[in-house]
């Protein structure tokens, strides 16, 4: 393990695992030199970095950095700092701001006009404050909390560990997916593609001789071999192997010898350009001609368009020997080439399905990996991304901020990136107005995990990625981020239900009772009896987190717009309005009712049209076409009748003062709820066309 970092000294056949930082599926070969300074950590070949790993050779070092002054150490100095706010965050906030401006200047309002009527300052000030309470949605907090729970136990069902239940509201409010490429987008393991002649065709003979070369030796193992005995099926006799010469990072492959029917035989295994360089001769169509000019070119251009591609390519080679006590590598000589072998990480069998899922979701996708441009070009080309542009680590630290906001637009690869870069990229993307989740499971994710308005993981990602993260995946399938997209929408949408009907329906009945309050002796109600009010109608909307909600509201992002809410508050609160003062009418110029009668009369008319309105104005279609959620709709019926009963009830009538109403007035104030009710349902549609949020 790497202790610091440092820059290199001198090295002997050092190879370094950096995965934890870059996410490089290979060891990367380092060695002593002078780079640019804006040279991306993948591309600072000349240094070694604390909390990597070495797999081979030998080095000496000058420490440069220590501690929290190393690049994994300036990761948990990123955890350790307050996540930025999140969308969701950024709109209860901005809700509450609005509400506060319209509360404010209503209690004053009506605190001064009641005062210049001569009306008791105390009870002014009691009533006006009880108007500014009756504005907010008291349950708010409440009614997320059952929105998001309901919300945790779906995903749990669905594989999905919730570590931050405010996460979900994000999670379908999300517009960009930002993912590494190891491990979420590929398998995180290496793969044989192919055994393959020198024409580029499957070879069974060249896979055999790999076969033969691997479970033969008896060096230490890696990836690569792990990847050919993964795949091999073949019953191999350990006796027919003659002798062994170990791989050694000076010649950079590894020979076996066996004894087969026809004769001995050496079959080499290793790095392109050392098998080609022990070669005079190859193997075309089962002849053996001279390697050499047009021949050997074309099996390096081939090895250059596969490397392109991102794959890792080795070479095979053989050839017959006599018999002889101890071979050794200078045996390694005049040899056939046979074929190539091509090792890569394969992409997750449903990566192109969930790329095409959140197209369709409105989300797009953007990779953003530690790994190299070839790789990662072959990697989205694989999976179905249509790559948009590209951005190198490099090209990173050459532009500022400004700069970097624009091209994020336009950019969906950013490859052979850092940690600090990758979480440069997120800020960037947040500040071009998106919700941005971030998908990775390596520690060099863990500070853009902690950064995204939505972090999610993986059960077999590192501790520290699953810790900062506010997802986490139980199953290995990309199929449950669509399943987590459309529950946060519903859930969103079940929230933002809630808030628009609560602020509109208790916008219309304060400036109602403001406004009459300014043309009748006493006050229209009491301030419990204002409370009162909102408590029966919030307490069915804590069954709508079972509630179904509008497609629309699935089929693309929705985020908090205060615009819209405040127009829907302000339209369908005056509707409520006009309505309350028909009632007003009717209670004193028709019934020339007592003071009693007429706040008992409003009591139970305001109490029935924030219900009728909570079912109707649910959504954007017609009630009846709408499935309305069974616990919705039978509490709401519960409270109507509680509400209608209470005035009977001599004890409540007494506590509460109210007082029984004639049968006819209830038939009447029965009616012009339905009325109010049926303008609600034609005024939705007029607003959702102009108001298609």
């Amino acid at each position: 393990m790497v202790p610091a970092d440092g820059l290199i000294v001198e090295a002997k056949d050092l190879f370094i695992n950096q995965s934890v930082l870059t996410g490089e599926t290979f060891p990367v070969e380092k060695m002593p030199g002078v780079l640019p300074s804006a040279a991306s950590l993948v591309e600072q070949t000349n240094s070694v970095f604390m909390g990597t790993n070495l797999r081979s050779g030998s080095a000496r070092i000058l420490v440069v950095h220590t501690g929290k002054d190393t690049s994994f150490g300036a990761i948990a100095k990123t955890l350790t700092l307050r996540a930025p706010e999140t969308e969701f965050e950024r709109g209860v906030r901005r809700f509450g701001s609005m509400l506060s401006e319209i509360m404010l200047i209503m209690v004053i309002l009506v605190l001064v006009f009641n005062i210049l009527l001569n009306k008791p300052i105390l009870d002014s000030l009691l009533f006006s404050i009880a108007l500014a309470v009756g504005l907010t949605p008291q349950l708010l907090p409440a009614i997320i909390s059952i929105n998001l729970s309901k919300g945790a136990q779906v995903m749990a069902r669905s594989g999905v560990i919730v570590r931050r239940l405010n996460a979900i509201e994000n999670f379908g409010s999300m517009d960009v997916l930002c993912t590494d490429k190891t491990g979420t987008l590929t398998q995180g393991i290496v793969k044989l593609d192919g055994a393959l002649d020198l024409q580029g065709n499957p070879s069974d003979e060249v896979f055999r001789l790999a076969s033969l070369n691997t479970e033969l030796q008896s060096g230490l193992e890696n990836p690569l071999d792990e990847a050919i005995k993964a795949l091999n099926q073949l019953q191999i006799d350990p006796s027919i192997k003659l002798d062994e010469i170990p791989y050694d990072f000076m010649r950079k492959r590894l020979s076996i010898v066996v004894a087969e029917s026809a004769g001995n035989l050496m079959i080499t295994k290793g790095a392109l350009d050392h098998i080609l360089e022990i070669c005079t001769s190859c193997d075309t169509d089962g002849k053996t001609t001279p390697l050499a000019g047009d021949a050997q070119t074309e099996i390096e251009k081939r090895a250059q368009v596969w490397g392109e591609q991102g794959f890792r390519v080795l070479g095979i080679a053989t050839k017959r020997t006599a018999a002889q006590k101890q071979f050794s590598r200078f045996d390694e000589t005049e040899m056939t080439f046979r074929g190539f072998l091509l090792f890569y990480d394969p992409p997750k069998l449903d990566a192109a399905a969930t790329i095409n899922d959140l197209k369709s979701l409105g989300v797009s996708l953007k990779i953003i990996t530690g790994d190299n441009r070839n790789v990662t070009l072959h990697i989205a080309q694989t999976i179905g991304l249509e790559v948009s542009g590209v951005l190198t680590g490099r090209e990173l630290n050459e532009i500022n901020d400004e700069a970097l906001w624009h091209a994020v637009e336009s950019t969906n690869l950013f490859v052979e990136v850092d940690p600090n870069q990758k979480e440069r990229i997120i800020s960037a993307l947040q500040k071009r107005n998106h919700v941005v989740g971030y998908m990775g499971d390596g520690i060099n994710d863990a500070p853009s995990l902690h950064n995204a308005d939505v972090g999610i993981s993986v059960d077999s990602a590192v501790d520290v990625a699953k810790e900062a993260a506010d997802f986490v995946l139980l199953r290995h399938d990309l199929d449950v981020l669509k399943q987590g997209i459309i529950l946060g929408r519903t859930t969103f949408a079940n929230t933002l239900k809630y808030i628009n009907i609560t602020t509109s329906a208790n916008f219309g009945n304060m400036v109602s009772m403001a406004g009459v309050s300014l043309l009748i002796p006493f006050l229209p109600l009491l301030p419990f009896q204002v409370l009162l009010t909102n408590f029966l109608t919030d307490f069915p909307a804590m069954m709508i987190a079972g509630d179904s909600v509008d497609d629309v509201m699935i089929q693309s992002p929705h985020r908090w717009n205060i615009h819209t809410l405040r127009h829907f508050m302000i339209v369908f609160g005056v509707i409520s309005s006009v309505f309350d003062y028909i009632t007003f009418f009717y209670l004193l110029n028709i019934l020339k009712s007592s003071q009693d009668v007429f706040r008992t009369g409003w009591f139970i008319q305001s109490v029935l049209t924030e219900l009728l309105a909570l079912l109707i104005l649910r959504s954007r279609k017609s009630v009846f076409k709408r499935h309305i959620g069974k616990g919705l709709w039978i509490i709401s019926l519960l409270v109507a009748i509680l509400t209608i009963s209470l005035p009977y009830i001599p004890s409540v009538s007494t506590l509460l003062n109210i007082t029984p109403l004639p049968f006819s007035l209830i038939i009447m104030l029965i009616g012009i709820t339905l009325l109010y009710s049926l303008t609600n349902e034609i005024g939705k549609r007029y607003f959702y066309r102009k108001y298609n949020d």
